[in-house]
């Protein structure tokens, strides 16, 4: 009798423990919002990619973390503010999401900001730039791992001469992206060129096909000008550069600063080799085990590099792993009291997000056009730019 309680007894304890692993993992969900409908198509979709293959490396393909097992609810905004702001309320309030993720459009990133600050939720933005994101219009749920408008306009100004007058005309996209870079490229250069200036800008809608207009206006604010001679581009979607290199800038001595984009765009730029900039990421820069198994892995599955959003993407993904790991919970405000001020490895490297606003200060880099460049073999290191060398300012009103 006392050997079958016994028996009864031990299969009872048996039969409970899977119930009771079960018990401790907890499913987290996570809403990814991206403008898939649209011009910006290949960057939402690289967005995509690149999370899911963060969370698959820093998870070791199980999707867990400290016992919470992460959901994906992939939502596409189709770059309409007005769906990216219900989309992230239908997010918190209908799929019950701990936090979201996106999105690709500035302009829907920012009509998304107050959903995250009356849901009292957390919202990591990946990859919209627009500066006012993480200044004026931030709110204390809100984190970028993407890079702002600010810190590309830093990188752009590293890689203009140090020691000699510089005078620089602009084309800006006719948005708060563009807008907002070309703002924050002069303020860049205030600060670490200031024998460098913006004399000229010009802004078109992202559908325009003749560039002629605004490349006769600034060829004439140029020409005459003392010093070095350039026209910069602060620009998504279909780049209008080679489009300025039919109109034959050399003529004025004017050289051209694309500033970094996807490998599609970079492609039709070989011939032009020589041509500098800043860039966010290249697969080929940085040196790491998160970059190292990215490139192989995205290799392998894609037959490509992986490009400027795959790696955004990734990064958005490991914020939220590292979050997750230290917080030891999906509850916000312990995601905040984590993640303010904290370092995490990212394919570019170590990423910190900044206490005031929550901004990812991260490294950038200086680029020149290979000689004899191929496609998806374009560029080469000039120099790594550290976070400590770009001033990025504090702009927000801060409310936590």
């Amino acid at each position: 009798m006392r050997t079958k309680l016994a028996l009864a007894a031990a299969s009872l304890m048996l039969a409970a423990v899977p119930q009771t692993a079960e018990a401790q993992t907890r499913d987290v969900k996570i809403c990814l919002i991206a403008g898939k409908t649209g011009p910006l198509e290949a960057y939402a979709r690289q967005t995509e990619v690149g999370f899911m293959m963060g969370l698959e490396y820093l998870t070791r393909g199980t999707n867990t973390v400290a016992g919470m097992r992460i959901q994906v609810i992939v939502k596409d905004d189709q770059l309409r503010p007005d769906r990216g702001k219900a989309l992230l309320e239908e997010c918190y309030n209908d799929d019950g999401a701990a936090l979201a993720v996106g999105t690709t459009g500035s302009p829907v990133a920012l009509a998304m900001l107050p959903v995250a600050e009356e849901a009292k939720k957390i919202l990591i933005v990946e990859p919209a730039v627009a500066d006012s994101i993480t200044g004026a219009r931030w709110n204390r749920y809100i984190f970028r791992t993407g890079r702002s408008s600010y810190q590309d306009a830093l990188a752009a100004a590293a890689s203009v001469p140090e020691n000699e007058d510089v005078s620089i005309g602009m084309l800006g996209l006719d948005t708060a992206f563009g807008r907002d870079g070309v703002a924050a490229y002069k303020a860049a250069l205030a600060a670490i060129r200031p024998r460098a200036r913006i004399v000229a800008e010009e802004y078109a809608a992202g559908n325009t096909a003749d560039f002629a207009p605004f490349a006769e206006r600034l060829f004439a604010s140029l020409r005459d000008r003392p010093g070095k001679r350039i026209i910069g581009f602060i620009w998504a979607g279909a780049h209008p550069m080679a489009k300025f290199v039919d109109m034959r800038p050399e003529r004025f001595n004017i050289s051209l600063a694309p500033g970094g984009n996807i490998l599609p765009a970079m492609n039709a730029w070989k011939a032009f080799a020589g041509t500098e900039g800043g860039i966010y990421y290249y697969y080929d820069f940085p040196r790491n085990a998160q970059n190292d198994w990215l490139k192989a892995e995205y290799q392998r599955r894609h037959n490509a590099p992986p490009d400027f959003f795959v790696a955004g993407g990734f990064a958005a993904a490991a914020a939220v792993v590292a979050g997750l790991e230290r917080a030891g919970s999906a509850d916000t405000e312990k995601l905040i009291a984590a993640m303010a001020g904290m370092t995490f490895e990212t394919p570019k490297g170590p990423m910190t997000f900044r206490r005031e606003d929550h901004q990812a200060l991260q490294e950038m880099y200086h680029f020149r056009i290979k000689p004899n460049a191929r496609d998806n073999d374009l560029l080469e290191l000039v120099r790594t730019i550290p976070a400590s060398e770009m001033p990025l300012p504090i702009t927000n009103r801060r409310t936590n």
